[in-house]
Parts: structure tokens; C-alpha cells; sequence
């Protein structure tokens, strides 16, 4: 018979609110990202995995001078001892460090391909090999004297520091950028010499803000250079609130070609800009024709960035082409400023210039102090060995014959010369060929020089003035190695003001210049046919409607539309739809009331004067420019009020002035008796009994008044002809002449 089989007891289930498990894991998982991933430690600028990646490199004794070993065997040691993630993103942060193009001062050292500003990949790491370099020697200097807290590795089975000791300002002269839950942190690279004549001044002024610091650091400083155009109002604000952005345009020259011509010749790009994404998107525009000031464009690199751009004719200006660049591409790049760090390793913060920097010094006091404290004990234990070696010195034979004879030498020796522990054990440990060095003299030499050097190393950590000497000491040596004269230090990114141009000049430079025909229906269709087209016979419209105006223009004109609330509105050729279909209420294009209703439709030109006037029969003077308008709600010229409204509008063109009522009524005055005005009602033209006025013209006197007629016919009086209808502003008028067209227009409708 087979074993009778107790099924085992069902584990208890524990219930647990759904609410309270996603809350209590999505914070563990949130933490976990802004601790151990996303943000860096304003001490030494490092996430978790540059830290291992500079640790792990350390071991391996990848120092500055130091052959290369592949990275491979890097990338090996740190998700083997230290970061258990995947090695394709431990490489790839590994490549970034090394990257002069992403890093203003680099913290490897690589050999072979590590990528290029272009955007290619870097190499496998079975191909590329590296090393640290002098600024990641410097944020590791002194990592194994007690400088940093360790902490155990995931698996206990090594240890990882917390922090590095960083005597390198690395937070603010490389910068960061990551992501993490709720929060994100964005900190450009600034240039090192500036951060460290910073920092000595907030050594001596404690107090000083963000904004005392800008005379030392004027802004960020790019390893692939470029001008920022802020203003320092505005960065002084960044630096303060620790949150803000920089505009960074990319550094261009003209080279003459010649006969006239020239050629814009781009230098320097804005950072994380990848140069062959910025040379495709320009051929883009160039292909959908929104550049029409540039030609070509071409890719001259090679160690160093020289895009070269080609415009169109040589008459076309510069700085005019380059801003239509800088409008439409990456060549005008917005590098935002998000400093969000963790203070002291462990509080998530937003934090200004000033308070980055003094979490830095505070660090690089509490690595001296504790540094200090370790050569102080390696002092006195050197010193206590000293004593034991200068007691065997002084009786060398006795010690020989305790060590020989007895089994027990360590207690004999401690009972007879009264030594300590320490020196009885330092004294068995020598090895026999070190007896020669046993020199009375010597021992005494170096037991003097230690004691003097621990004086000095007791007064340091005595006195909180001298280690803020000592610290500033060590920032000044910094200072040194990467000053404005070295070609790593010297400063790359540049200041400057944006230029400034007509935006209506800018906006052209986005159209292709070409002819169009605007053509707008009687019920406020509107569109543009290419080309200038007389016969607008084939014109097609919708049921009922009909053509109402049709004038040419060209794709970059400014068109006015002067409509019956008196209001002027402006739009952009360029905008219109073509001339396929019946095109698109106008409406679509400003903000029209629906009872109001185009009055006139032109091309601005500038310069010019007109005549407006409303059914009452007021009108007045307006310059062109004071009716161009910057928004779809138009611009208020002639001031009218219910039932009144807007009826007409004439050039100037003349001395005298015509205007017919709906009664057929005619009266011609002077023009100087108009005033000028930029808005209002203006002042009465003709009045009437009933009805209103219909039109208004402008004539020179010594040319008369020409009308047409419905058929096209030209009628023309003399003013001499004219006498009985001349008279003032506000007079009635008289009956218009024989032949004057029935719709009461000075023109055929």
C-alpha cells in the first residue's frame, strides 16, 4: 500500500486595502528613483552609476597615466560589484562621460569610438578603451584616507562609497539631466576657473547671494560653444530662483566669395544639438520652400563644425537669413535650468546658485577635516613605532637574543623595554635587511618631522578659519590647472544680444516671393489664385454669391481689410488658401462680428493716406501705418455706433474732395478742410436730409473729376465745370450731373 499523503496547510492570506498597497509601493518605487537614479548629489555632481563607474575604475587603477584597458572589463566590474542593471545603459553612461561634445570637462578618457556630435553611436565596448582623466583623479582624490562614508554594496559582498570627495565643482561644470518621479533636474555646465573664483568669494563673503555671484559666473559655458542671447536681468533671475532657461544661438561669420557674393559659414552649434539632425531639417525647409532667402546648404566638417549656408542672391542680408534660421531650426536652441538635487545625499531640493555652491564647500571642509583626522592617526601609530624602533636601535643585541631564545618573544619584549602592543608587534615584523636602516639619527629625524606635522594638522581641525584657508588653498590650485589660458579652461560660450530686425521683414523671409490675385466673394470668401489673372470670368462661387473684389498682390504682402465697424484687419497673404475650390470665409482669418461686413480690401504698402468716412457723413484724414493692425481683432480707425457704419474709404490723391449722398446729392471742398487723425468720428462731410452718404473721391483740382460709368466709360469735368457743386465741408450739395452713374459710385461697381 502506497503512503497516505498530508496535503500541507494553506499559507494565510493577509488582506491589505488595494490603496494602501499602490501607495505604499509607488513611493518606495518613487524614492528609489530620485535617490538612486535620477538626481545628482550636489556634493559631487554624480548619479549612482558615474559614481560606481569612477569607483570601479579606481580599482582598476585606470588613473590619468595609466595604460587603457578595454571597457568591457569596466562596464564587467560594475554590474558585477556594484550597479546589478543592464550593461547596454552602464555603457552608454560610461560613453557619455567620455564624450567632449556632451561633457565640458570630460571624466574618461576613452580610446577609439565613442560617437560624435552628429549623432552616431559609439562603438561596442569590446572595441573602445579607457581611462580617467585628470578631473575624475581629482573627484576621487583621496577616497582611500577616510575622505567619504561607504556604504555596502547590494549583495554586502564589497563596499561603495556614498559620495566621492570631489575637489572638482563637477555638479555645476558638467551638469546634470535626468528624470525622475514628479520631479525632473536640468543643470547646463558652466565653465570651472569661473565656479572656483565663485566659491572663494563665498569663502570670504558666507552671506552673499546668487546675484553677487554672476560677476564671477556670467552664465553657462557649452562644450560645443554658441552665443546666449538673454538678458542678465534674466539669468540673474535663473540663478536666484534656480529654475529658468538660457537661449543659446549657434556662432556664424560671413566669407566673402567674391564678385559680391558671400557665404554664412556656421562655426559652432548649440549644445545636445546633433549636427546632421540640424543639416536634415534644413534641406526640409528648403525642399518645402519656407527658406527662401537660402539656396544650399552643405556639411564642410571635420574635426571642427563647418556648416556652410548659401543665399539665395547676394543682395539678400546676413543677419536677415540667419534669423529666419534661428525661427525655423535648432540653430536657436532653449537649454533649460532646473537645479534639482539632493542636498547632502539625501533632500531633494531646487536649489540657487549660491546654495549649489555652498553644499560643495561644506563637502570639501568635512573631506579635509576627516582626511585630517586619518593622517593624525597614521601620525600618531607612525610615531608610536618610532619609539619601539629607537628602543630596539638603542639595544639591538638584547632584542636579537630576546627573539631567539624565548617562545614567547612579544610579552619579554613589552615586560623588558616597556613597549606597547603596537611597537612590540612592529618590531617582530621587521624584516632583517630592514635592521640596517635602524639609524638613530633617522629615527629621531622622522619622528621630529611627524610631530610637526601633527601640530600643524591639530591646529587645523582646531580652528575653523584655517580649514576654510585650507580648503580655499586647494580651489585656487584648481583654479590653476583649468584657468582661462588652458586650452581645456578657456571660456567657449560667449555673450550677446539678439539682434534686432522688422518682424515683417522676418516673417517674409519665411514665404516664397511669388504673384497671387486676391480674389474676395460678395459674402466674404477669400482666396488667392497663383499668378496675377486679368479674366476673372472662369472664377467659379458658391450658389448666390459673386465676386466682389479682386486685386494682385504677392505671397509676402500684408493685406488691409477695412470693414463696416470701422476697424482695420490684417492678414498675410501667404495665409490664404489657393485658388482650388471656392476658398474660405474670411472670418476664418480675423475676428469679424457677424453683422459687420468688408467695406475694402487692399495691399499695404505704407506711406500712404486715405480718406475714410461712414453713412453719416463724417469722415477724416488716416495715415496708412495707423491702420495695420498686430492681432485677428483688427484695429478701431473710424469710430461709428449703431444703425451708423463704415461706407468708405479713398486714397489721398489730390487737394479736393468729392462726396455723393443716397439722395444723388454731390459737394466738392478743399481737402485742407479734413483734419489728420489716427482714430475717432471725424468730423461731417455732407449732410442730408435723408438717407447718407454713398462715396468719397480725392481729385487735383487742376485735373477735375473723373467718374465711370456701369459700361466702363470715363466721364471728366472741370472744375470750372463743376462750379455749381464746389462749396464747403457740411453743405448739402446739389444734384450730380447728367450721366453720373445710377449706384451713386465715383467708380463703375
Amino acid at each position: 500500500m502506497g503512503k497516505t499523503v498530508i496535503p500541507p496547510e494553506p499559507a494565510p492570506i493577509n488582506e491589505i486595502g488595494l490603496r494602501d498597497a499602490l501607495e505604499e509601493r509607488y513611493l518606495a518605487y518613487a524614492l528609489s528613483t530620485i535617490m538612486n537614479r535620477a538626481l545628482p548629489d550636489a556634493r559631487d555632481g554624480l548619479k549612482p552609476v558615474h559614481r560606481r563607474l569612477l569607483y570601479a575604475m579606481q580599482q582598476l587603477r585606470l588613473d590619468p597615466g595609466a595604460t587603457f584597458k578595454k571597457c568591457a572589463r569596466v562596464v564587467g566590474d560594475v554590474i558585477g560589484k556594484f550597479h546589478p542593471h543592464g550593461d547596454q545603459s552602464v555603457y552608454e553612461a560610461l560613453v557619455r562621460l567620455a564624450q567632449d561634445f556632451a561633457q565640458r570637462y570630460p571624466l574618461v578618457d576613452g580610446q577609439g569610438n565613442f560617437g560624435n556630435v552628429d549623432g552616431d553611436n559609439a562603438a561596442a565596448m569590446r572595441y573602445t578603451e579607457a581611462r580617467m582623466t585628470e578631473v575624475a583623479g581629482l573627484l576621487l582624490d583621496g577616497i582611500t584616507e577616510d575622505a567619504v562614508d561607504f556604504r555596502p554594496t547590494y549583495d554586502a559582498g564589497d563596499d561603495e562609497p556614498i559620495v566621492l570627495p570631489a575637489a572638482f565643482p563637477n555638479l555645476l561644470a558638467n551638469g546634470s539631466q535626468g528624470i525622475a518621479v514628479g520631479m525632473a533636474t536640468s543643470i547646463p555646465p558652466h565653465n570651472a576657473a569661473e565656479l572656483c573664483d565663485a566659491a572663494l568669494h563665498l569663502i570670504d563673503h558666507p552671506n552673499a547671494k546668487s546675484k553677487n555671484l554672476l560677476k564671477f559666473v556670467p552664465g553657462p559655458d557649452f562644450p560645443t560653444g554658441g552665443i546666449i542671447i538673454d538678458g542678465r536681468e534674466t539669468i540673474a533671475e535663473a540663478y536666484e530662483t534656480g529654475r529658468g532657461s538660457f537661449r543659446v544661438r549657434a556662432q556664424w561669420h560671413k566669407e566673402d566669395g567674391g564678385r559680391g557674393t558671400y557665404l554664412i559659414v556656421i562655426t559652432q552649434i548649440p549644445w545636445l544639438v546633433q549636427k546632421s539632425r540640424l543639416v536634415e531639417k534644413i534641406a526640409e525647409l528648403l525642399t518645402a520652400k519656407k527658406l527662401p532667402l537660402v539656396a544650399d546648404v552643405r556639411d564642410e566638417s571635420a574635426e571642427d563644425i563647418r556648416l556652410v549656408i548659401e543665399p539665395r542672391a547676394r543682395t539678400v542680408e546676413a543677419s536677415l537669413l540667419m534669423e529666419s534660421l534661428f525661427k525655423l531650426t535648432e540653430l536657436e536652441s532653449r537649454i533649460p535650468l532646473n537645479m534639482n538635487v539632493l542636498l547632502r545625499g539625501r533632500i531633494p531640493k531646487v536649489v540657487s546658485l549660491a546654495e549649489a555652491l555652498r553644499d560643495w564647500l561644506d563637502h570639501r571642509r568635512e573631506v579635509l577635516l576627516r582626511r585630517s583626522r586619518h593622517r593624525l592617526a597614521a601620525i600618531d601609530h607612525r610615531v608610536e613605532v618610532l619609539g619601539g624602533y629607537l628602543a630596539a636601535y638603542l639595544n639591538l643585541d638584547k632584542v636579537i637574543k630576546i627573539i631567539r631564545n624565548e617562545d614567547e618573544p612579544k610579552p619579554v619584549l613589552m615586560k623588558t623595554f616597556k613597549l606597547s602592543d603596537v611597537q612590540a608587534d612592529a618590531i617582530l615584523n621587521m624584516r632583517l635587511r630592514n635592521l640596517r636602516k635602524l639609524e638613530e639619527m633617522e629615527i629621531r629625524g622622522e619622528d621630529k618631522t611627524l610631530r610637526t606635522e601633527r601640530k600643524a594638522l591639530q591646529s587645523l581641525i582646531d580652528s575653523e578659519a584655517e580649514q576654510w584657508k585650507s580648503v580655499a588653498a586647494q580651489i585656487k590650485d584648481v583654479r590653476g590647472r583649468f584657468g582661462p589660458k588652458t586650452e581645456l579652461g578657456k571660456r567657449r560660450t560667449q555673450f550677446a544680444d539678439a539682434p534686432e530686425h522688422d518682424l515683417s521683414a522676418i516673417e517674409e523671409a519665411f514665404v516664397e516671393r511669388e504673384p497671387v490675385t486676391i480674389v474676395v466673394s460678395e459674402k466674404g470668401w477669400v482666396r488667392a489664385l497663383k499668378g496675377h489673372v486679368a479674366d476673372l470670368s472662369n472664377i467659379t462661387f458658391k450658389t448666390d454669391d459673386k465676386l466682389k473684389f479682386a486685386f494682385p498682390a504677392e505671397t509676402t504682402s500684408k493685406l488691409l481689410l477695412f470693414a463696416t465697424n470701422g476697424r482695420f484687419y490684417t492678414i498675410d497673404a501667404a495665409k490664404l488658401p489657393g485658388g482650388r475650390g471656392h476658398g474660405e470665409p474670411v472670418r476664418l482669418f480675423i475676428d469679424l462680428e457677424q453683422e459687420a461686413d468688408i467695406v475694402s480690401a487692399f495691399v499695404f504698402t505704407g506711406g500712404r493716406k486715405f480718406v475714410v468716412a461712414s453713412h453719416a457723413g463724417r469722415g477724416f484724414i488716416v495715415s496708412e501705418d495707423e491702420c495695420l493692425a498686430n492681432t485677428r481683432k483688427g484695429k478701431q480707425v473710424l469710430n461709428v455706433k449703431m444703425p451708423d457704419e463704415a461706407r468708405a474709404i479713398t486714397l489721398l490723391n489730390g487737394d479736393t474732395v468729392a462726396t455723393i449722398g443716397d439722395n444723388r446729392k454731390l459737394v466738392i471742398f478743399p481737402l485742407d478742410q479734413l483734419p489728420e487723425m489716427a482714430r475717432g468720428s471725424g468730423v461731417r462731410l455732407q449732410r442730408y436730409k435723408d438717407g447718407g452718404l454713398s462715396d468719397v473721391i480725392t481729385f487735383k483740382a487742376a485735373d477735375g473729376l473723373v467718374w465711370r460709368d456701369g459700361a466702363g466709360r470715363e466721364f471728366r469735368q472741370t472744375l470750372k465745370e463743376l462750379a455749381d457743386w464746389r462749396g464747403n465741408r457740411a453743405d448739402a450739395g446739389r444734384l450730380a450731373p447728367k450721366g453720373f452713374p445710377r449706384n451713386n459710385k465715383f467708380g463703375a461697381a
